[in-house]
């Protein structure tokens, strides 16, 4: 894709530019029940993106992915696999808050996620990520087809369309959903492995960068 040849400039001019548009935008359905729409944030020439489900209310009230209890979690995780937020490209397949049921959060429907593809497609358009970490289930059919199975290949190295490294985890939030202590340290010791994992194939890029610079030289 032309992004990949843009200057780092010109990719955030994009970025910006689209998260502009987006702004005013209220063409999901879950846009009626929402405070604002809830756009990726990090820097546009991050090279490792992680891909969440959909905001919670925390995210709706401030406008940005991942700041609620899961997204304490996330950061949790991050720090323990010794990756820098500030370095990646953080959203939600879907741009609105969940729906409630029962005093739960809904999942998103499909016409919902079909109505914010677009926004997700163009920001990954931008970033170009080298890698993609899917956030839960949902994160990861979205990315690597319906035919994905979570606890089956959770964990695994995949490519897609989208980027050439995509793994995918459990969402952030199973942790929090996990009914005892010891149930949610073990989902929580399963995050951070992956992190872990994300965290080797992003420095592992790094160190054949840098054998390419220096053999050009």
């Amino acid at each position: 894709m032309a992004a990949r040849h843009q200057s780092g400039a010109a990719k955030e001019r994009a970025l910006d530019e689209l998260r502009g548009k987006a702004a005013h935008w209220r063409g999901c359905p879950l846009a009626e029940g929402a405070t604002q729409i809830v756009f990726g944030v990090g820097p546009a020439t991050a090279r490792v993106m992680f891909i969440g489900e959909a905001p919670s209310k925390y995210e709706d009230e401030e406008g940005v992915p991942f700041v609620g209890p899961a997204g304490a979690i996330f950061n949790k995780a991050l720090a323990r696999a010794k990756l820098d937020r500030d370095e990646a490209y953080v959203t939600n397949v879907e741009k609105f808050k969940h729906s409630k049921k029962a005093g739960r959060n809904q999942p998103p429907k499909q016409s919902e996620i079909n109505a914010c593809r677009p926004w997700l497609l163009k920001e990954i358009a931008i970033v170009q990520p080298e890698i993609i970490c899917c956030l839960g289930a949902l994160a990861a059919k979205w990315v690597l087809g319906r035919d994905f199975k979570l606890m089956k290949q959770r964990g695994k190295w995949l490519s897609s369309e989208f980027a050439p490294n995509v793994l995918a985890t459990i969402h952030p939030a199973v942790v929090l959903n996990r009914p005892d202590e010891e149930r949610r340290a073990e989902a929580e010791k399963m995050l951070v492995a992956d992190m872990r994992k994300v965290a080797r194939r992003y420095r592992s890029l790094d160190a054949g960068r840098g054998r390419a610079s220096e053999r050009a030289a």
